[in-house]
């Protein structure tokens, strides 16, 4: 199939807004499905895994992929990723975004633009996805399409274009209007298949609001076109064809996002919204061709979307089977083909594919080839995961790599002696090599396995994958527990410190000697704002963002040291910020500012260079004092307004800030940031105070400053650092 018949796209949301039921529906009207999957009965496509089935939300993205007839009847491969709308697992949507061409933000017309609605809204911004947004849900009770589009600008900072709207919400929802064609769109509910659609004129109780909206409508997408701003200030007709055009135009553009309103259980709307997936969202033609860099040399190269250019393509994904781990690719160019080596350059290995395939859930259909925007899952790659690079042999290049978010929770992993600890560590080793966001180490003083991740909820579920994937007899089961949470806490230094530091041994031979002269100072987050824009102004891909904010600069203006010291001083103090000698955490948002330096002409070296930065680096924690720092989440309640005093309350006494509370309808809102060591059974305690009729999100916000007396150190640590 030709390129510009493709679309790659991702569905999106926060948690409990329709995506999977969307999906189910995109599949049922595609014809890809006969029976209609509900979430509710635990038979959908892509919520296949026994675990999601079990707790009812989509924990893995899946792939699924259906044709679609454009309105010329031309056939559109339409590739799906049904992405996790729970903020614990923002990693399946990051990777999903990172090799997607656009995507579709659902949003519930009740809950509005929710806590997580924000997350995967910033990561498709990150990315520069164009996107579509769905109004999804307007048949429930207290349903309100247009206050969750304005939230779309105050929260998302969105520049929405409205393009149907509906005909009346909640129980007197009627069907929508489409107000590119005038036409009022309903279902006949007699027919059971519900595929049975009437489109007629838009009737007289909806038409004047229903002009009102189509003037705002190109008028918003008049940005896009001269054509359409002087037909609309000239009060002449815009035809159909030009205002999908300038649709399009606008939305690969990322000048706004086309809004659609529906009901994807009650069948409404989800016709239309493959509609303006093909109208609007784009090809792998209408992306830029993907930067790459040579992984010797460091010379860079465009990879355009052509079946002729040399093959690169990114795994995004991996998955630990039985016989073998199944590897997620988007190809970006060339051609690639079963049984053919390619070369891993983020690993230097060469890799031969077995046989890859297109998903549909857990259904697989063999493959002959892939080319540029293909999606697909191979099998027979041993040393290729998640972030690596495959290309062509003879021209190798490397593709920028995934950026996964830090844990912030941790918890020590125990189990019986019974069960075999090799086989828990193999099955371990998958576990964290498939979830970027998961992390695990040995506490180098209890001993214990620690697990870290993104959440409560993360990690119970990774360790029922744990428990399927080592296979524990049902006897053994509750052996394999998790411990108390720890918080995953930061540190940076309390006051900036100048100073010089002489490094100098002499045992005998060749000494070592190094002199250097640091500035170490704390940034705050207005100074690495600056720093980030600075960095984005030069638009060098070689100069990326630092990770957890340390920075290092080279302001030796004279030949006090050697150029080929310099770098085993960056080394040293980033080495030495990795981990703290007073609290076991590593350092944020910190500058170091080498100025000065002197050597030796035979007892100066690069590891003398080194371990004086290391040692450097210990003394400034002593000379400037540390501060701790924790996590800070930002969490929303929900519930009913009866339950506001009790929910305020509650946030008080967790040291938790009341940033914002809304009220409507009988229901309350109230947005807060408070300390993750203070939420830990948090759902417990909200359940009591309300009766259980409460529900509550939370993302990560920041790390902020917290007094030592108020931390929860591990096992071992003495206040203090003493």
């Amino acid at each position: 199939m030709k390129l510009d018949k493709v679309r790659n796209i991702g569905i999106m949301a926060h948690v409990d807004a329709g995506k999977t039921t969307t999906t189910e529906r995109i599949l049922y009207y595609s014809g890809t499905k006969h029976k209609v999957g509900d979430v509710d009965d635990g038979d959908t496509t892509t919520d296949f895994d026994p675990l999601e089935r079990q707790k009812g939300i989509t924990i893995n993205s899946a792939a699924v992929s259906i044709d679609w007839l454009d309105h010329d009847g031309n056939d559109i491969a339409i590739n799906i990723i049904d992405t996790p709308g729970h903020v614990d697992f923002t990693a399946e949507v990051e990777r999903s975004l990172r090799v997607l061409d656009g995507a579709i933000g659902v949003f519930c017309a009740k809950g509005g633009v929710e806590v997580q609605s924000e997350t995967v809204w910033r990561q498709a911004t990150k990315y520069k996805v164009p996107r579509l947004a769905y109004v999804n849900k307007l048949d429930r009770m207290g349903s309100n399409f247009w206050a969750c589009v304005d939230q779309m600008r105050t929260k998302l900072h969105a520049n929405p274009v409205v393009v149907t709207i509906p005909a009346g919400q909640d129980s007197a929802l009627e069907g929508i209007i489409d107000l590119i064609r005038m036409k009022l769109v309903t279902r006949n509910t007699d027919d059971k298949t519900h595929r049975e659609f009437y489109s007629n004129d838009v009737p007289e109780k909806y038409l004047a609001e229903a002009i009102k909206r189509r003037d705002e409508m190109l008028d918003g997408i008049s940005i896009a076109s001269d054509e359409v701003t002087e037909l609309v200030l000239e009060g002449k007709p815009v035809s159909i064809d030009l205002i999908l055009k300038t649709l399009r135009a606008g939305t690969l553009g990322n000048l706004f996002t086309p809004v659609h309103c529906g009901s994807s259980k009650m069948f409404h709307g989800v016709q239309q919204l493959l509609d303006l997936v093909v109208d609007c969202l784009p090809s792998p033609l209408d992306r830029p061709p993907v930067n790459a860099v040579h992984p010797k040399t460091k010379e860079h190269f465009l990879r355009k979307p052509e079946a002729d250019e040399p093959m690169s393509a990114l795994a995004f994904k991996t998955v630990a089977e039985t016989n073998g781990d199944l590897v997620y690719i988007r190809v970006y160019s060339g051609t690639m083909r079963p049984g053919e080596t390619y070369m891993n350059t983020t690993t230097g290995k060469k890799e031969r594919i077995a046989r890859f395939m297109r998903m549909m859930g857990d259904k697989r259909i063999p493959l002959e080839s892939a080319g540029p925007g293909d999606i697909v899952a191979a099998m027979g790659l041993a040393d290729t995961f998640t972030g690596n690079t495959l290309s062509d042999t003879e021209q190798p290049v490397a593709l920028e790599a995934i950026q996964f978010p830090k844990p912030v929770i941790a918890q020590a992993l125990t189990f019986s002696k019974l069960l075999d600890a090799s086989k828990v560590g193999e099955a371990l080793n998958r576990l964290v090599r498939d979830d970027p966001t998961l992390k695990t180490h040995t506490d180098d003083e209890t001993k214990d396995t620690i697990i870290s991740g993104m959440g409560e909820l993360h990690l119970e579920i990774s360790i029922e994958k744990l428990k399927r994937a080592v296979g524990i007899r049902q006897d053994d089961i509750e052996s394999v527990k998790l411990g108390r949470p720890r918080v995953a806490y930061r540190q940076s230094l309390a006051r900036p410190v100048d100073f010089e530091y002489k490094f100098q041994k002499q045992t005998g031979g060749r000494g070592k000697f190094a002199v250097i002269a640091v500035k170490y100072s704390p940034l705050t987050p207005e100074q690495i704002e600056v720093k980030v824009k600075e960095i984005e102004a030069l638009n060098d891909p070689k100069i990326k963002q630092e990770p957890n904010n340390v920075y290092f600069v080279n302001s030796i203006t004279q030949g006090a040291i050697d150029k080929q010291f310099i770098p085993s001083v960056e080394e040293g103090l980033r080495e030495g910020a990795k981990k703290g000698h007073k609290y076991p955490f590593p350092f944020v948002d910190l500058e170091f500012d080498l100025y000065f330096g002197k050597m030796h002409d035979v007892d100066s070296s690069q590891d003398a260079f080194y371990l004086c930065a290391l040692e450097a680096f210990r003394e400034a924690q002593d000379k400037a004092g540390i501060q701790l720092l924790e996590p800070i989440m930002k969490v929303v309640v929900v519930s009913p307004k009866d339950y506001q005093g009790q929910i305020t309350g509650n946030i008080s006494s967790k040291r938790g800030v009341i940033e914002d509370t809304t009220e409507d309808r009988g229901v309350a809102q109230v947005s807060a940031k408070i300390p993750l060591a203070n939420l830990f059974g948090y759902t417990s305690d909200l359940r009591s105070a309300t009766k259980g009729q409460a529900s509550f999100s939370m993302e990560f916000s920041h790390y902020a400053a917290v007094p030592v007396e108020l931390a929860d150190l591990p096992p071992g640590t003495v206040r203090g650092g003493k």
